[in-house]
């Protein structure tokens, strides 16, 4: 390993020792390490076709990977060699980690899903390929300017990306606009024939995802896109240089950036053109690819199995309708019957903004032949219902593909429902919403269409590696079969109440908050006290996720502490981090609120360190694997029936941090495995908040029964913690007063009180300690494998061998 790295930094980097810098030796290592993976990566992909094995197909506009190094050297058990030799070469490894940049592929929950079950599909042996999109830039890098976000291209590919492979040999063309004909075909019988205006080329870029103990390792294919002809050179030559280029940057603005805003008709043109151009390059590849193996598409749902991650990729549905029908003459009723058997659907979201519709317009200007399709898919669907449902002109108005009120718009998730045989919820009350909300009419239609499947994390990433003193610990107390059945972990619950095991569990947990500590002071300058209680909520902001009520508590502590200094409180650091979209305007003056307070907390003398407010910027999942282990208490607070799953409250978990949450997503089936007393629930329940909003609810019907809350909306709202713009918070305050869609003052109280409880139980040490090995011991069942396993035996009917 040693003359490896040692030979990719000379040949490869063309680099000495003396020269190298620490993120040319990263470079070097991950080569060495790639080359390492590149065989067996070859032989499972041959293997796969020589038996005919049935491979998966993930699709997904996002794929949140983090970095790769630490992950392939510990799931290819290289861990000690590659650190002896970087050792050896007085190379620190540390510094060679933190060297690779994040692969900014992704946002939030989403598409971090997308990667853990990339990992797991190949640590179950499962063959399979993800598809996305190379994004350029990713979402955004996201700066904090005087408490404001700003946001700045990522620029992770500027040294090039070392795991990936270029294709440009697998190049597909993407049409989009154009006309279509009418012509007969060979038989007579007439034929539709899309002739595009516009061709982009997708170009294929390969990763290999290395399962664990290097068992398997499987594709993600993500692709980059070009422009059919880079360059006109007549344009070019008359001296119209910029113009010269215009296609080509019209072109691979397809893949500079993930969710441009929308805001604009061309922003809302470039993300259907986004979606579309990674699932037709998907389809076109694995069509290619099977009938060079299988010869024929009459096997198609026999050999594939393509899921769709959410609604982005939807328009596969018509995208393989048309190639099926278009490039291979299938009739429809055996395309459609084709299509259904080899699409499932997964749906991550109750907001009605998330199912995404398109204009009819857009979709008839942008996708003719595809808008063709849904037409006649929309037509037989309907007439099925109407032959089963006569005279119901509002079940036809809700399950029809095209909705009508205010602008025909094409509806993504229900064309995504019935072009697949299965759809799946991603947790136990998501997908009984489903059933009883968004798609009620398609249940009753299509009784067991819909199943669950809970989400889950891969433990390699989020405990042996985020959390590697944990694991040696846990592998010293209970044995390693939790390394690779992590249900194995229950063996820990015995140990919850040894006061000796206690405190070598709350030692690793300091070990891991004084690191954090030591990151906050380095990167926004203030000084936390790793004895604080470390009171966590990291991710996307949204005003449904409640970052709000999070701050309108520390404001009320913050009163309370001033009122009544005297007191004894549990000392407490508020650790915030998370993007707001771009174009999310309210989300964005949160972000500058939760600023505004910590200047004004952490500045007041008469805190005394007791209460300490952090915002980390540009969060990703490196420093969410630095947050993770170090968390006390972990802030899972949606507004109940709001949050689909969650990952993030099963990682905290994991690693021995506490849930205070509401009865949302998967807090439910956490409060199932952890138990009533392991765990803080407040709040509303999913029933409470749809009768509160049937009701006509305004917020000031709870303000007007809360002095304390009160007089934290008083003092954000006249300027206390904005003193340079007094009226900055007026909005969000009446927002609050009056409308409150996401019923942050309803749950205040609730909350407020509950957090008093977990102050009380933090000043008992010992039944601190004892619910947070509970929490690690039971979180065995929200492993990946155990979900992707579910999805394999249920759904995808391809067998199981990790």
């Amino acid at each position: 390993m040693r003359d490896t790295i040692l030979r990719k930094l000379t040949f490869d980097l063309g680099k000495s020792r003396a020269g190298a810098l620490d993120r040319d030796w990263f470079i070097a290592t991950a080569l060495a390490v790639r080359d390492r993976v590149v065989e067996p990566w070859l032989k499972d992909m041959r293997a796969t076709y020589e038996t005919g094995q049935k491979q998966v197909y993930y699709l997904s506009l996002e794929f949140l990977i983090g970095r790769l190094l630490r992950e392939n050297i510990s799931n290819f058990q290289l861990t000690t060699e590659v650190s002896a030799a970087l050792a050896s070469l007085d190379v620190d490894a540390k510094k060679v980690f933190g060297s690779e940049p994040d692969a900014a592929l992704g946002n939030g929950g989403l598409g971090r899903l997308a990667a853990c079950f990339m990992e797991s599909l190949a640590s179950l042996q499962i063959p399979a390929f993800g598809y996305g999109i190379r994004y350029d830039h990713g979402l955004f890098r996201q700066v904090i300017r005087q408490g404001w976000q700003e946001e700045y291209p990522e620029e992770w590919l500027q040294f090039g990306n070392p795991w990936e492979f270029a294709r440009p040999e697998i190049a597909h063309r993407i049409g989009f606009g154009g006309t279509v004909d009418e012509v007969n075909g060979e038989d007579g019988e007439p034929r539709q024939v899309w002739k595009p205006g516009e061709t982009v080329l997708a170009v294929a870029y390969d990763t290999p995802i290395v399962g664990w103990r290097g068992k398997h390792v499987n594709t993600l294919r993500l692709w980059s896109a070009r422009a059919a002809d880079p360059l006109q050179i007549d344009a070019f030559n008359r001296g119209d240089h910029i113009g010269a280029l215009s296609d080509r940057v019209r072109a691979e603005a397809i893949s500079r950036l993930l969710y441009p805003s929308d805001d604009s008709p061309a922003g809302l043109e470039l993300r259907l053109r986004q979606e579309f151009f990674f699932s037709s390059a998907a389809l076109q590849d694995l069509i290619r690819r099977h009938i060079r193996v299988y010869g024929g598409l009459e096997t198609l749902p026999d050999r594939v199995a393509i899921q769709l991650n959410d609604t982005h990729p939807a328009i596969v549905v018509a995208e393989l309708m048309r190639i099926l029908l278009d490039d291979h003459g299938m009739d429809w009723n055996t395309a459609w019957r084709t299509t259904q058997a080899t699409i499932s659907y997964t749906n991550h979201t109750l907001l009605p903004e998330a199912l995404e519709t398109w204009p009819v317009s857009l979709m008839e200007r942008l996708l003719p032949r595809h808008m063709q399709i849904i037409y006649l898919i929309n037509a037989v669907h309907l007439d099925a219902v109407a032959a089963a449902h006569p005279d119901d002109t509002a079940l036809l108005a809700s399950v029809s593909l095209i909705a009508e009120d205010q602008g025909r718009r094409v509806r993504m998730g229900n064309l995504a429902f019935v072009g697949s045989h299965k759809v799946n919820g991603v947790s136990a009350l998501h997908s009984d919403l489903l059933k009883k909300t968004v798609f009620r009419d398609f249940n009753m239609l299509y009784p067991g269409r819909i199943t669950n499947k809970t989400n889950g994390i891969t433990f390699r990433r989020w405990l042996q590696q985020c959390n590697p003193c944990l694991t040696e610990l846990l592998v010293e107390s209970i044995g390693p079969d939790f390394l690779d059945k992590p249900d194995a972990l229950t063996a820990l619950k015995p140990l919850a109440s040894d006061a000796a095991f206690q405190q070598r569990f709350a030692a690793v947990k300091r070990v891991n908050k004084e690191a954090l500590a030591a990151l906050i002071r380095r990167e926004v300058n203030i000084r936390v006290d790793p004895a604080a209680i470390f009171d966590v909520q990291i991710k996307r902001i949204h005003e449904y996720k409640r970052q709000l009520l999070n701050l309108l508590e520390t404001v009320a502590l913050y009163n309370e502490m001033r009122a009544q200094p005297h007191r004894e409180y549990a000392p407490r650091v508020k650790i915030f981090a998370g993007k707001a979209a771009a174009s999310y305007h309210r989300a964005k003056l949160i972000i500058k609120l939760a600023h505004d307070i910590a200047r004004t907390v952490n500045r007041d003398p008469t805190m005394r360190d007791r209460l300490k407010v952090v915002f980390l910027p540009n969060y990703n999942v490196s420093l969410a694997e630095m947050i993770v282990p170090a968390s006390d208490l972990s802030e899972q607070i949606s507004t109940a029936g709001m949050e689909a799953s969650g990952t993030g409250n099963m990682k905290l978990a994991l690693n021995g941090a506490l849930t205070i949450g509401t009865l949302d997503g998967a807090n439910v089936e956490i409060l199932e495995h952890v138990g009533a007393e392991n765990i803080f629930i407040f709040g509303l329940t999913t029933e409470q908040v749809a009768h509160r909003r049937a009701e006509g609810w305004k917020g000031q019907d709870s303000i007007d029964l809360s002095p304390r809350l009160q007089q934290a909306l008083e003092a954000i709202s006249s300027g206390v913690f904005s003193a340079d713009d007094p009226n900055r918070y007026g909005d969000l305050v009446r927002m609050l007063r009056e409308q409150d869609h996401f019923l942050v003052t309803a749950d205040f109280d609730s909350y407020y009180d509950m957090q008093r409880k977990v102050a009380q139980r933090w000043s008992k040490p010992a039944e601190w300690h004892k619910c947070a090995i509970l929490n690690t011991a039971s979180m065995g069942w929200f492993s990946s494998d155990r979900a992707i396993t579910e999805y394999a035996q249920e759904i995808w009917q391809v067998p199981v061998k990790g």
